[in-house]
């Protein structure tokens, strides 16, 4: 055994420079469930990576979805929009709750987060859905939620309101999140076209960041000849669009393609 006795090495200082890190072409912030097990898995699909950087946070939430538990995420709003640095100095912040965005109120929730990133341009799900349908030039949809009554209603009349007719709804009818995010999406393709190819229907929107949409919209598009919207693309095209990108993820619906 060596009674040599090792002595560390001296420490060099290296020289460096700095640039401007990750993210030259757009910084985009999301506040996302805790619960949720869809929404970032979808994004990575359509986010672009070169010159882009995602951040995420997660807020406490409950499992069971209800005009109540939704509501109750506003309370830590402030302290998981905070979660997100401001000295990155965001273009964009989504908070990822369709159904949490129309119970505490569009409004109330860019409020919330500009108040702790107030450069940053905000959206939700359900704001996106809007512009969205905007830009896709319709107002008259199917709307299909995961949601339990009380919810879906709720939704509705956010979106009568927006001047958005939902001249067709259906749902599957849950209030546990957990359930909601292992909902197939060969079901999600079933009733997206199923309800869509309804001649008053001129376009369908499926509700819900931990529905697994995505993969289906091209699909359910082919069969039905119209546009599909779902929460995850919306708010992904919209947090792009706010932040200046133009980018056009193939596999993403009419929506990239067109606006």
């Amino acid at each position: 055994m060596s009674d040599v006795t090792t002595v560390p090495a001296a420490i060099e200082t290296l020289e460096f420079d700095t640039d401007d890190g990750l993210g030259q072409k757009a910084r985009i912030g999301l506040i996302v469930l805790q619960t949720d097990q869809t929404i970032e898995f979808e994004f990575a699909r359509l986010m672009p990576g070169c010159g882009t950087a995602f951040y995420h946070a997660r807020i406490p939430n409950a499992m069971e979805v209800s005009p109540e538990t939704l509501r109750q995420m506003q309370r830590d709003l402030p302290a998981t929009a905070a979660l997100l640095p401001p000295s990155f100095e965001f273009n964009a912040i989504g908070y990822a709750c369709t159904s949490g965005a129309t119970m505490i109120g569009e409004d109330q929730v860019d409020r919330i987060i500009r108040d702790v990133h107030p450069h940053a341009k905000t959206s939700n799900p359900i704001t996106a859905c809007k512009a969205a349908l905007s830009a896709l030039g319709l107002s008259r949809i199917a709307l299909v939620t995961p949601y339990p009554p009380e919810v879906t209603l709720e939704m509705q009349a956010n979106l009568h309101a927006a001047g958005v007719h939902t001249v067709a709804v259906a749902s599957f009818n849950q209030s546990d999140d957990f359930t909601v995010a292992r909902i197939s999406s060969a079901s999600i393709l079933k009733a997206a076209t199923t309800i869509g190819a309804r001649t008053e229907v001129e376009g369908v929107f499926v509700s819900c960041t931990s529905l697994r949409a995505l993969e289906v919209i091209d699909a359910a598009e082919a069969q039905i000849g119209k546009p599909v919207i779902a929460s995850n693309q919306a708010l992904a095209w919209h947090l792009m669009r706010l932040a200046g990108l133009t980018d056009r993820p193939a596999g993403a619906g009419r929506l990239f393609q067109t606006a």
